[in-house]
């Protein structure tokens, strides 16, 4: 299992900048790939942006292109978003998740991190 730890959340103003941290522990060497979802209320949790640890493969959704940028520092075994020009449509709360190697889904998940964009 893969414990994962989120931190960076906040309000912002729109158009400003925020990063988010994972910090990944347990039993990291499992881990394919770390991903960042969020979950607005009433709607369903969706993928922001992933990355595999070997840096070969990074997505990032269509609404968040230009302005998120997924990162990573494998010695410190911690994914970053970097969030730019945020908007009120934003705000959700942040989760990080991590994907073994052979699974087809994220299986170990992160407490979340609330970020609130004000206009």
């Amino acid at each position: 299992q893969v414990q994962l730890v989120e931190s960076g959340g906040a309000v912002v103003q729109a158009g400003g900048s925020r990063r988010l941290s994972c910090a990944a522990s347990g039993r990291t060497s499992s881990s394919y790939e770390m991903g960042w979802f969020r979950q607005a209320p009433g709607r369903e949790r969706d993928c922001v942006a992933a990355i595999t640890w070997s840096g070969c493969s990074t997505r990032h959704a269509d609404s968040v292109k230009g302005r998120f940028t997924i990162s990573r520092d494998n010695a410190k075994y911690t994914v970053y978003l970097q969030m730019n020009s945020l908007k009120p449509e934003d705000t959700a709360v942040y989760y990080c998740a991590s994907r073994n190697f052979g699974a087809a889904a994220f299986g170990s998940w992160g407490q979340g991190t609330q970020v609130t964009v004000s206009k």
